[in-house]
């Protein structure tokens, strides 16, 4: 039985989501619930781990001021981010493949030392955030001869869904970006020299619900599933 860790994301239906993707009917795969509330020593049965989406990180942790525009109304989750913090770094010490998605992608570029943009503006109400409760979609582009490229078989990219109001503005170190939405938002991180790293991927979209919605560009969601599992069978 393989096990993959997912970190919490504050909503059944939404984990669900994850867990549903991440099965894809294999009936082999356990998906292990992550979070404070739970085994925080769980990741240490795990094959694998996922930082799944979520509520804005803690400005403190990469150096930003709290009063930013659309800064969550019940405030941050601290514990959660230095949960899902010794997590990741349990995770890349041991060598399991890592996949992150949306805050996971901010998460992991804020461990390197990266910044994030607090809030998006005008370009997250027009192309990113889905403030309506529904996702909105834009395209992505896919940088050549990155960890992506290989995975979505050499597509130049594709359509996304979206509902995010932060992006990744400095890059962490070790980090190199694998996608851009058409306004220059980083949509993909990889490690920038993955020689004797363990696997990792972030995207910012969600293909946990782009499986889901069964939107058009399988290689965007189930391409990036299929190859993780591939990865963490690699490890077994």
């Amino acid at each position: 039985m393989m096990k993959i860790g997912l970190t919490y994301t504050g909503s059944d239906a939404k984990h669900e989501n994850y867990v549903r993707w991440l099965k894809d009917q294999d009936d082999t795969i356990e998906v292990v619930r992550l979070s404070v509330a739970d085994d925080p020593g769980a990741i240490k049965e795990c094959d694998a781990l996922v930082l799944s989406g979520g509520v804005d990180i803690e400005p403190t942790l990469y150096g930003g001021p709290f009063g930013y525009d659309k800064s969550p109304k019940t405030g941050w989750q601290k514990d959660r981010d230095l949960f899902e913090y010794s997590t990741l770094l349990f995770a890349w010490e041991h060598g399991l493949p890592v996949l992150g998605v949306c805050r996971g992608l901010q998460l992991i570029n804020v461990n390197c030392a990266g910044t994030l943009v607090q809030d998006l503006g005008l370009r997250g109400d027009e192309t990113h955030e889905n403030s309506t409760g529904v996702d909105k979609q834009h395209a992505v582009g896919v940088v050549e001869g990155t960890l992506l490229a290989g995975i979505v078989g050499g597509a130049a990219g594709g359509m996304v869904n979206s509902a995010h109001h932060q992006a990744i503005d400095r890059l962490g170190k070790g980090l190199k970006v694998s996608s851009r939405a058409e306004d220059g938002t980083i949509e993909g991180i990889e490690w920038a020299d993955p020689e004797g790293k363990p696997f990792m991927i972030a995207v910012q979209w969600h293909p946990e619900r782009m499986y889901v919605d069964k939107m058009t560009d399988v290689f965007l969601y189930k391409g990036i599933r299929d190859r993780f599992v591939e990865e963490i069978k690699k490890k077994l």
